[in-house]
């Protein structure tokens, strides 16, 4: 057998192995999601309800998600296995791209190896369980790094129309999360530090990714100049410096110490440490460089965030893509096979852990994990017993909450109560002057809704805030849902009647402090 032909045969066993890599594990995920007695994630009702109503933009994400889960519940309904089913999907999609970057980059053994650690990532488990945006974002994202490196080996028209995929599938990540801003990062970082990557770039190619780009990008620039750019504000919110202490130790290493647990132990410090040595050295490759390019500034920027201000783990996620394959090649081309085992074999049992706690919560809770998946836990006895009182109250104007999880939830685990024939509508009550999220934007509680209202009252802050905007109130009535042995879901329920919220403070916008709490 010639040599090509043994190239040929070790490129498709390598192919062959990703993607039975990918399909076990994405099939995996899938029985998962439809055996497990976890419930939605607030967040993650709040994206089915957008899916109700499609848009060009919302609230605080672009439309992606929205349109996604809409997708999935026009196919196999409502339930919560429908609502996340293309997480797992996407992430398949997401790891054959990182395959692809690879074997372009360097060699098919790397693409292989490269999607093993992607894959098997600690967060990447999370996300691929969970109907969020980052699983969306990261397809798109790799999709965007593979026609970036596919681009200097195209030719002719072949090239305009990969720069053309450069740039829908860069809009696309932008349809999904604005994180993916640093794809733009990346590739103006590229190109000002490589001349190599500056002569693959023509009018010509520039023009047909930036086109791409803009006519994907488009209707939602244009949605949100017509909603005051809701969605840019509150990403722009979310990163604020203002109103905290600046320079947060501890914030610094709470995030530093999360990126190990959301990349994996072995991977962030082959990434960290391979970064400086070959920087110092001047060893990097062309390759090497380019993956840097995209990898490295969005870990750098949310760490100085972290410091700053805050930072949630999941924020640098952008920059893992490009990391899984340099971490892949350098520990090949290092041929430190046992570290490149260990950390696949490490991610590995950190995956078939999380996916046994999935399917079985009480594992977690014996394994001293419970908290992890509080939040998915008890929200549909929850609004049970809301949507019974309501149910048993005649006359009511409205169902009102006072925490934007609660709302979710109930518009979720409540759906068939509340779209019911002379049903109560679920309102959100308004605590500052302007509205702080969808909820409140989009179904305010006002002396409209108000005559004679249920209230519910999640966090107990504000619970006599609230009160003290109706004229009269009842008793409160208690219900406490258990999550685990140690942790319960409190909700407390008045009826209030007459409601006529109390001026806000001009400076801050908040109610004023209610004269008398009631004890417990």
């Amino acid at each position: 057998m010639s040599d090509n032909a043994l190239s040929a045969s070790g490129a498709g066993a390598q192919w062959r192995g990703a993607l039975l890599l990918a399909l076990g594990l994405t099939a995996a995920r899938l029985v998962a999601l439809f055996v497990t007695p976890l419930e939605l994630y607030p967040d993650e009702a709040q994206y089915w309800l957008w899916s109700r109503t499609l848009d060009w933009g919302y609230y605080s994400k672009p439309p992606m998600i929205a349109w996604t889960i809409w997708t999935t519940t026009a196919i196999g309904g409502n339930g919560e296995a429908w609502v996340r089913l293309a997480a797992p999907l996407y992430h398949l999609g997401a790891t054959l791209a990182v395959f692809g970057i690879g074997r372009r980059l360097y060699s098919p053994a790397v693409g292989f190896a490269a999607a093993a650690l992607y894959a098997l990532m600690p967060g990447v488990q999370i996300s691929a369980l969970a109907m969020a945006t980052d699983a969306i974002l990261l397809f798109y994202l790799s999709l965007a790094l593979l026609a970036y490196v596919e681009l200097p080996r195209a030719e002719g028209r072949g090239r305009l129309w990969i720069a053309a995929g450069f740039g829908a599938a860069v809009g696309l990540a932008f349809l999904s999360k604005y994180a993916a801003v640093y794809a733009l990062i990346g590739l103006g970082l590229h190109l000002a530090i490589s001349r190599e990557a500056r002569t693959v770039w023509s009018w010509d190619t520039a023009g047909a990714a930036l086109a791409a780009f803009l006519l994907i990008l488009a209707p939602n620039l244009a949605w949100n100049a017509a909603h005051g750019f809701s969605t840019v504000q509150h990403t722009a919110a979310n990163a604020a410096w203002g109103g905290r202490k600046l320079f947060n130790l501890p914030e610094l290493g709470e995030f530093v110490v999360s990126q190990f647990g959301v990349f994996g132990p072995i991977p962030l410090a082959v990434l960290i440490g391979g970064s400086l040595l070959l920087a110092v050295r001047k060893r990097l490759t062309p390759a090497d460089l380019t993956l840097l390019c995209f990898s490295i500034p969005p870990l750098l920027i949310v760490t100085f965030q972290a410091f700053i201000s805050r930072a949630n783990a999941n924020w640098s996620g952008a920059g893992y893509v490009a990391g899984s394959v340099l971490v892949a090649a350098w520990l090949m081309r290092w041929r430190a096979k046992g570290w490149l085992i260990a950390a696949v074999g490490t991610q590995a049992l950190i995956a078939a852990l999380f996916l046994a706690c999935v399917v079985s919560p009480p594992l977690a809770e014996k394994m001293g994990a419970a908290n992890a998946f509080k939040r998915a836990k008890g929200w549909e006895q929850t609004v049970r017993g809301i949507t019974e009182r309501a149910a048993a109250e005649p006359g009511l104007t409205a169902v009102a909450v006072d925490d934007r999880f609660l709302f979710n939830a109930s518009a979720y685990y409540g759906r068939e109560f509340f779209a019911g024939p002379g049903a109560p509508p679920l309102r959100m009550w308004v605590r500052e002057a302007h509205p702080q999220n969808q909820a409140e934007t989009t179904d305010p509680l006002t002396p409209a809704t108000g005559a004679h209202v249920l209230a519910a009252s999640l966090d107990l802050v504000y619970r006599d805030e609230m009160a003290q905007d109706f004229k009269a109130v009842s008793d409160r009535e208690i219900r406490s849902v258990m999550l685990d042995r140690k942790r319960k879901r409190r909700t407390e329920l008045f009826l209030g009647d007459g409601f006529a919220p109390l001026p806000r403070d001009p400076v801050t916008g908040q109610p004023p402090a209610p004269k008398v709490t009631r004890p417990e």
